[in-house]
C-alpha cells in the first residue's frame, strides 16, 4: 500500500514539474526569445503575427472591419434590448454589457472604420493621416498580435512562471519600484516585446487580485512602451538606424528613471493599495520564509501553481476568451480614440499651441531647431509615429531627430494604441490621469534623453 502511494506521489510530482516547466519555457520562448530573421530583430510572437497577416493579405481589412462592426452591433443589442442569452452568459456579459460611454465609443469606432475602409464621408476622417492611418497601418497588426497574445498568455500566467520569477525578483522590484517581483515579467514582455501585451498581462493580473490598483496603474503606465522592434521602426523613420544600440539604451535609462520618480507623484501616488474588489493585501506573498532559499521557495510556489491546472482545455478556453476580449473590446476603442486624436492633430493648431511652452525648454537643452521640435512634443499623445514622421520631414538636425524619436517612445501613452488599450482594460486609470502621466513622463525623460543625445552626437 505504501509503495503504491509512493509511486503515485512521484508520478504526481513529476506531472507538476512538467506542467510547470514545459508551458513556462514555451511562454518565455513565444514572448521573449530574440530571433534574427534576414538581419532583422524580432520575436516568435511577432513573427507568427506577421505570418498570419501576410497569409490574410487583402482580406485582413474586411476581417478587422467585420469584427469592429459586429462588436458595435452586439454591444448595442446587449445594452438596449438586453436579450436573455446575453444576461445568462458570463462571457457575453463581460464582452458586451458596458456603460453608455463605452457603447458610444464602440459605435463611433465602427462608423469610422466603415468610412475609412470605403473612403466615404468627410475626408478628414478617412484620410491617410487620420482614420486611414489607424485602419490600414495599426489595426491589422494589433488584430493578429491580439489573437496570438490572447491565446498564449496563459503560458505565462497559469503554470507557475510568475510565482518563480516574482519570488526571485522581489528583492529588486520592491525597493526600487514598490512592485511585486512578478511585475518583472510584465516589464520584460513590454520592453522587449509589445506594450499592448504588457497592458493585457497587467490587466489580467489585476482582475485576478495579483496586483493592487496602484501596482496595476504603475506597471501599465511606466512599463508598457512599444517593443524593441517598433523602436527600430521609429528610429529608421528618422534615418538614424545605425544608432540603434545607444538609442535603445537611452530609452531604457530614461524609462527606468521615470518609473522610479513618477510613481511618487500624483495621480499614481493617489492610487489605493487595494485589490479590484476593495480588499487589502494581507501579506507579501513573495516573502521567503525563514530557513528557505529564494530559489527553493519560488520553485515550491511555481509547482503549487502548476498543480492547480487540472485541464489544458480549460487553459485553452481562457486563452481564447482573452483573445476575444481584446479583439471585440480594444480594436473599436483604438479606431475611435486614435482617429479623433489624429483629426485634432491634423486639422487644428492645438498641438502647436500645446508645444509652444516647450520651445524655451528645448532651447535650454541646447537642441537645434527647437521651434519645429516643440510641435512634436505633445502630438505624441495621439500616436507614437506622428512625431518621427514630422521630424523626418521638417527637421535636419540628427541630434534633434534622435531626441524626438526617443521621447516619442518613452512618453509611452499614445491614444491610437497603448492609451486606448489601458482605457478599455480594467486597470483603474482614466483619460485625465493618462494626460497627466504623459506630461510627467515628458518632463522627466526629456532632459535625460537630451543629455544622452549630446553625448552621442
Amino acid at each position: 500500500m505504501s509503495d503504491t502511494l509512493t509511486i503515485e506521489t512521484k508520478q504526481n510530482t513529476m506531472r507538476n514539474v512538467l506542467m510547470f516547466a514545459i508551458p513556462s519555457l514555451l511562454g518565455l520562448f513565444f514572448f521573449l526569445a530574440p530571433l534574427s530573421i534576414d538581419g532583422n530583430f524580432t520575436f516568435p510572437l511577432a513573427l507568427m503575427a506577421k505570418g498570419v497577416k501576410s497569409v490574410l493579405g487583402e482580406a485582413i481589412l474586411p476581417t478587422v472591419t467585420a469584427i469592429i462592426c459586429f462588436s458595435a452591433l452586439v454591444t448595442l443589442v446587449a445594452n438596449v434590448i438586453k436579450p436573455a442569452f446575453v444576461k445568462n452568459s458570463e462571457l457575453l456579459t463581460r464582452l458586451f454589457v458596458l456603460s453608455p460611454v463605452w457603447v458610444a465609443i464602440r459605435v463611433l469606432g465602427a462608423v469610422f472604420t466603415l468610412l475609412a475602409l470605403h473612403q466615404i464621408g468627410p475626408e478628414f476622417i478617412w484620410s491617410g493621416d487620420t482614420g486611414g492611418l489607424v485602419l490600414h497601418d495599426l489595426l491589422p497588426s494589433l488584430f493578429v498580435t491580439f489573437f496570438f497574445a490572447g491565446l498564449l498568455l496563459p503560458l505565462l500566467l497559469n503554470f507557475g512562471l510568475l510565482e518563480l520569477l516574482g519570488t526571485l525578483l522581489s528583492k529588486l522590484m520592491r525597493p526600487i519600484f514598490r512592485l511585486p517581483g512578478r511585475a518583472a515579467i510584465d516589464c520584460m514582455s513590454s520592453w522587449l516585446g509589445d506594450g499592448t501585451v504588457g497592458v493585457l498581462l497587467t490587466s489580467k493580473q489585476y482582475e485576478q487580485k495579483k496586483y493592487t490598483a496602484r501596482e496595476a496603474a504603475v506597471v501599465a503606465t511606466m512599463f508598457s512602451p512599444v517593443g524593441i522592434s517598433f523602436s527600430l521602426v521609429v528610429l529608421t523613420q528618422v534615418g538614424l538606424e545605425n544608432y540603434f544600440v545607444p538609442f535603445y539604451l537611452t530609452i531604457c535609462l530614461s524609462g527606468v528613471i521615470a518609473a522610479m520618480v513618477i510613481q511618487y507623484l500624483p495621480p499614481l501616488s493617489y492610487k489605493a493599495d487595494t485589490y479590484i474588489d476593495g480588499s487589502k493585501p494581507e501579506q507579501n506573498d513573495e516573502l521567503v520564509p525563514e530557513g528557505q532559499t529564494t530559489v527553493g521557495y519560488g520553485y515550491q510556489l511555481a509547482i503549487a501553481r502548476a498543480s492547480k491546472v487540472k485541464s489544458l482545455s480549460s487553459v485553452a478556453k481562457e486563452g481564447l476568451q482573452s483573445a476575444l476580449d481584446m479583439m471585440f473590446g480594444v480594436l473599436p476603442v483604438v479606431m475611435a480614440v486614435g482617429t479623433v486624436g489624429l483629426v485634432i492633430a491634423e486639422t487644428t493648431p492645438l498641438f502647436t499651441w500645446l508645444g509652444a511652452p516647450f520651445v524655451p525648454v528645448l532651447d535650454l537643452l541646447n537642441l537645434p531647431e527647437a521651434t519645429a521640435a516643440a510641435e512634436t512634443v505633445m502630438v505624441g499623445f495621439t500616436d507614437m509615429y506622428v512625431p518621427s514622421i514630422i521630424a523626418a520631414s521638417a527637421i535636419d538636425s540628427d541630434l534633434t531627430k534622435f531626441v524626438i524619436a526617443a521621447l516619442s517612445i518613452t512618453q509611452l501613452i499614445f491614444m491610437s494604441e497603448t492609451g486606448a488599450v489601458i482605457l478599455s482594460s480594467k486597470i483603474p486609470v482614466n483619460i485625465f490621469e493618462l494626460i497627466a502621466i504623459f506630461i510627467l513622463r515628458t518632463l522627466v525623460t526629456l532632459p535625460i534623453i537630451a543629455l544622452c543625445g549630446h553625448l552621442i552626437f
